[in-house]
């Protein structure tokens, strides 16, 4: 995938301290690629983080508020939405 973005004012002078000779990153693409990584594993920890919450919270409940229930059941609360 080819990106065409246009950066000025601030934000282009932010890139500019970053890229190049004194910059962390020896060109722009270098620098977006990493952004764009980096923002990947914030999502990703960010869900993992939702899902372990709601797992810890499961494990805390007591064991008599579990019901149990069939396939169907699960299969039919899902279809309602």
């Amino acid at each position: 995938m080819t990106l065409n973005v246009r950066i000025g004012g601030a934000l282009g002078d932010f890139v500019a301290i970053n890229v190049g000779e004194q910059g962390a990153y020896e060109n722009v693409s270098e620098y977006v690629r990493d952004l764009i990584r980096r923002d990947k594993k914030r999502t990703e920890t960010e869900q993992f983080d939702r899902l372990k919450a709601e797992l810890t919270r499961a494990f805390a409940a007591p064991q008599s508020s579990y019901a149990p229930v069939d396939a169907d059941a699960v299969i039919a609360r899902n279809r309602r939405g």
